[in-house]
């Protein structure tokens, strides 16, 4: 493990599936974008088994170089399209019944949290309006900072919590989490209540993986 259970200074979350419960239909999200880029008939090959956001990041490079017109409207409209499906899903979403006891429980042994998400700012305060209370720091896609996995996301958390990576650990329940963790040279924590399994997070190279995050308070002093 890059860090000792001891020696975190700061522990950055992730958001859905990790301290609210994960609703997004991410197929109907993603069929969503890809009717999209047929719409304006840029070539989907080789972008289309992307992640949503890079999925749109490439499109509209794509269409920046035919037609640079057309490139804004397209990236607006399916940033559009996402953010509804996150919102309707906020709606219907909630957080663990865990995570506000965990967050006040860290704040108590003086232990920096923080929240990283891919997920817009409107969903997560729809399900967590006071986060602000409970974290110091809470960075969505509208920041401005290539979000994860590119290690940009979790350093500039890191650093608006001033801790160094080797102080700190990452949570979260999808690969892509574990995969910025170990990037970044912070601790690499998954989480079993998103929808990845065990064997996912182990592949990924996850330092432990636990079964929900508030049994981070049972392995840290």
């Amino acid at each position: 493990m890059t860090t000792t259970h001891a020696s975190w200074k700061a522990i950055v979350f992730d958001f859905d599936g990790t301290l609210a419960k994960l609703n997004i239909d991410f197929t109907a999200m993603r069929s969503d974008v890809l009717d999209l880029i047929s719409q304006y008939r840029i070539p989907a090959e080789g972008i289309r088994e992307f992640h949503i956001l890079e999925m749109i990041d490439a499109a509209g490079a794509l269409l920046a170089a035919e037609r640079p017109e057309e490139a804004d409207p397209f990236r607006h409209a399916a940033h559009a399209l996402i953010t509804a499906r996150e919102i309707k899903a906020a709606e219907q979403g909630e957080l663990f019944d865990t995570t506000k006891m965990l967050l006040s429980e860290l704040k108590g042994r003086f232990i920096r949290t923080g929240v990283v998400t891919r997920n817009c700012r409107a969903a997560l305060l729809q399900i967590f309006p006071d986060i602000d209370h409970y974290c110091q720091t809470v960075l969505t896609r509208e920041d401005p900072f290539r979000v994860k996995p590119h290690p940009d996301h979790l350093m500039a958390a890191l650093n608006a919590l001033g801790t160094a990576p080797a102080e700190a650990a990452m949570v979260g329940d999808h690969p892509l989490d574990i995969r910025l963790a170990r990037e970044t040279g912070t601790a690499a924590i998954g989480v079993l209540t998103g929808h990845s399994t065990r064997e996912d997070l182990l592949h990924a190279r996850a330092d432990l993986i636990i079964p929900n995050a508030a049994y981070i308070l049972d392995i840290i002093p």
